[in-house]
């Protein structure tokens, strides 16, 4: 168990000492993102937002299924919880294929690997937050001013950035040494987005508890009904304590997974990529 705590304190260590390097990394990963297109930054905000119409589209059009919650039409029930999925949805399959997609960092500069998920995910973090400060101007315009429970949007920002912290270096060291897992990954992608409740209500479901408490065990809906309670719902983090004890949970159960697959893996990283 020592080796483990030692792993932890190498890792902040590791980022203590290179805080600098990271945040030019971040930086250069974003601009790598956008590089050659013509709308340049312009596209973190377009794809969201058609994304979202289209989904939008679809289920308040097509379905005519979209119903307003409450006092709040559907399309800003929809936004709320899909801000936080478009950090989540690029940290699990970005995530997971970070330390490959920057492999020249470990086998040629001997750059610190737990340090890697950070300034990818904190690339996406740049973004996400430039998202955050267009819905609270998009719920300002549609009569919606700013509540007071919108000051808890950082701690479910800084949980989200941290569980997908811990994914990625889990996930980016085991498909470092075999693309499979990366694969499954990515099928299994789309069944946590249907299953999250970002496009329905898992209240709805509320009658049948094993399957009710089931999809709420989920860390993405914890995450993405975080975003609604400060937008939609009205309702303070610590109201809904079992939820939050659920996450941390999950959260420290992949960290231990994160630490053991560095301490497994490490040596072999470098020969493999």
């Amino acid at each position: 168990m020592k080796s483990y705590f030692d792993i932890i304190a190498l890792n902040l260590r590791e980022h203590k000492e290179n805080i600098n390097q990271i945040a030019r990394l971040s930086i250069a990963d974003l601009k790598k993102t956008y590089h050659g297109s013509a709308l340049g930054w312009a596209w973190a905000v377009i794809k969201p937002v058609f994304t979202i119409f289209v989904y939008w589209f679809a289920i308040s059009i097509g379905l005519r299924s979209g119903k307003d919650v409450g006092e709040y039409p559907f399309i800003l029930w929809l936004v709320a919880g899909m801000i936080s999925w478009f950090f989540m949805g690029d940290a699990i399959t970005g995530g997971t294929m970070c330390i490959r997609r920057y492999s020249y960092l470990v086998t040629k500069m001997k750059y610190p690997i737990m340090t890697i998920p950070t300034f990818t995910n904190l690339s996406n973090l740049f973004i996400h937050i430039i998202l955050v400060f267009v819905v609270i101007l998009l719920f300002w315009v549609m009569g919606f001013p700013p509540t007071v429970y919108l000051l808890q949007l950082p701690l479910y920002t800084l949980l989200m950035f941290l569980f997908f912290n811990a994914w990625a270096l889990f996930a980016g060291l085991v498909s470092a040494i075999g693309k499979d897992f990366a694969n499954l990954v990515k099928s299994l992608n789309i069944a946590v987005f249907w299953l999250s409740g970002i496009l329905w209500n898992i209240e709805n479901v509320a009658d049948n508890k094993i399957i009710y408490t089931i999809l709420m065990l989920n860390p993405v809906t914890f995450i993405c009904y975080g975003y609604r309670n400060c937008f939609i719902d009205h309702v303070w983090f610590f109201e809904q304590p079992k939820r939050l004890i659920y996450f941390l949970c999950w959260y420290l159960v992949l960290g231990f997974l994160s630490i053991w697959a560095y301490k497994k893996l490490r040596k072999e990283i470098p020969d493999v990529l």
